[in-house]
């Protein structure tokens, strides 16, 4: 399974482009590069946005936007719009922009799989630490519980660790999440965390997602369920923090919830992208993350898409805690660090043991293009194995392995700098108990001097 770490939905090999994988801070020593992207010569641009052209036809969810965006490719194309972008990242940028102003879909991006990832917005707050998705669970004045969620990576790495961190807080008079950082993942995860927000009992619809069948006008449904948890906080007062940074997985999080009138929202309208997307190749290391799909709510029969997620309680985000504290009669401090009585739950820092053998073992596997299911958990091998081109297309621009260092737990990954012949790349891996492999990140460019 790979690992994914930007968006609702992602039922794609496409974690490597999320800017939250980044590496840490640098360590002592010298510090890898990554490998220069090559230029891409006329005939590789016009290959690039006529396959381009041809994909938002045949896949992107909304077929008439699809054909518009593809007529807006190749008159830019014929045009000589693109003839002076022989950089890769610059022409990714360029097609984005020009997908945008058709499709106006926040999800939709070319993305230049050799060039590491482009810094954050000025202001924008760092990712916070976290363990597959969970950066700290505390108990707070009177028995209210609180818990910040920022991100929601696969089932088999993201449930031990939630019902790690919500068994410290089971008993709760009322609980806070904090999903003001939560930049999104799969919507089996937040359906499982849905689940234990609501009473036990049959499985409830959550929300359903449909996807277009490829070269067609057809679309076929696929629904998310609540499962079995633990425990229960069903009739336990819920309150869900909001920001304008929340997106995708984030907001479907907090759009099922007050659409089932299951929670309060509290902060700020969220980042209004909706659409599951898939990596679709245009050769010379450029990838599009087309949305194939669209979420609909069984409840409102539609989604969040371009307008985001409205609060009921709408204040700026830096008070959405007080703001929710004061609702539940208690003093409206708006810092965690000093509402906080005790802190349940700090996500780990260091790598699970032999994190490391197991990834060098998996870069090898990816270099022969042969799949060794004995690496894998039992749930990651299908996945794995449809992945297993892609990867090897990525891994083929790096040759030999020479080191790896460790940098950050991400997600649920353990997160590595991996030093090739050629440049350095991001890789990140989570394993079992048993040490198989429930999930890897893809290979991300590493920025020199990080």
């Amino acid at each position: 399974m790979i690992l994914r770490l930007c968006f609702a939905a992602c039922a794609s090999v496409l974690p490597l482009l999320a800017a939250s994988a980044a590496p840490a801070a640098a360590q002592a020593g010298p510090q890898p590069v990554a490998a220069p992207a090559k230029a891409i010569d006329p005939a590789g641009r016009q290959a690039v946005v006529e396959k381009l052209a041809q994909s938002m036809r045949d896949q992107y969810v909304f077929p008439e936007i699809g054909e518009q965006a593809a007529a807006a490719l190749t008159a830019a194309l014929a045009r000589g719009d693109y003839n002076a972008l022989s950089d890769p990242a610059a022409l990714a940028a360029r097609l984005t922009a020009d997908l945008a102003a058709v499709a106006h879909d926040k999800h939709l991006r070319v993305i230049s799989q050799a060039s590491p990832p482009p810094p954050p917005p000025a202001g924008a707050r760092p990712a916070p630490r976290d363990e597959a998705g969970i950066v700290r669970a505390d108990k707070l004045a009177n028995d209210i519980g609180y818990i910040e969620v920022s991100g929601f990576p696969p089932p088999p790495v993201f449930k031990p660790v939630l019902d790690r961190a919500l068994a410290k807080l089971k008993g709760s008079r009322a609980l806070i999440i904090d999903d003001r950082r939560n930049g999104g993942g799969v919507p089996q995860s937040v359906a499982y965390l849905v689940s234990y927000l609501l009473p036990p009992g049959e499985p409830v619809t959550i929300i359903e997602f449909i996807g277009r069948t490829p070269g067609t006008r057809e679309f076929k449904r696929d629904r998310t369920i609540t499962s079995p948890t633990p425990f229960s906080f069903g009739g336990v007062p819920i309150y869900v923090l909001t920001s304008k940074a929340t997106f995708s997985g984030g907001e479907e999080f907090a759009y099922d919830l007050k659409t089932m009138k299951r929670a309060t929202l509290v902060g700020e309208v969220t980042g209004g992208g909706a659409n599951p997307v898939g990596p679709v190749s245009l050769g010379y290391d450029l990838l599009v993350a087309m949305p194939g799909g669209r979420p609909e709510s069984p409840i409102t029969k539609t989604n969040w898409e371009g307008v985001g997620v409205e609060p009921d309680v709408r204040v700026p985000e830096a008070e959405a805690l007080g703001a929710a504290l004061k609702a539940l009669g208690e003093e409206p401090v708006a810092d965690i660090n000093a509402a906080s009585r005790e802190q349940l739950f700090t996500p780990r820092s260091t790598p699970v043991p032999g994190s490391d053998a197991v990834l060098r073992r998996v870069i090898a596997m990816y270099a022969t293009g042969k799949m060794d299911d004995t690496l894998f958990a039992p749930d990651a091998i299908e996945e794995a194995r449809r992945a297993l081109p892609f990867m090897l297309a990525q891994r083929m621009r790096y040759g030999e392995l020479k080191s790896l260092t460790f940098r950050e737990v991400r997600m649920g990954a353990d997160m590595y700098v991996a030093t090739f012949d050629n440049g350095a790349a991001g890789i990140g891996i989570a394993v079992d108990p048993d040490g198989r492999v429930l999930a890897t990140t893809g290979f991300m460019p590493h920025p020199p001097g990080k």
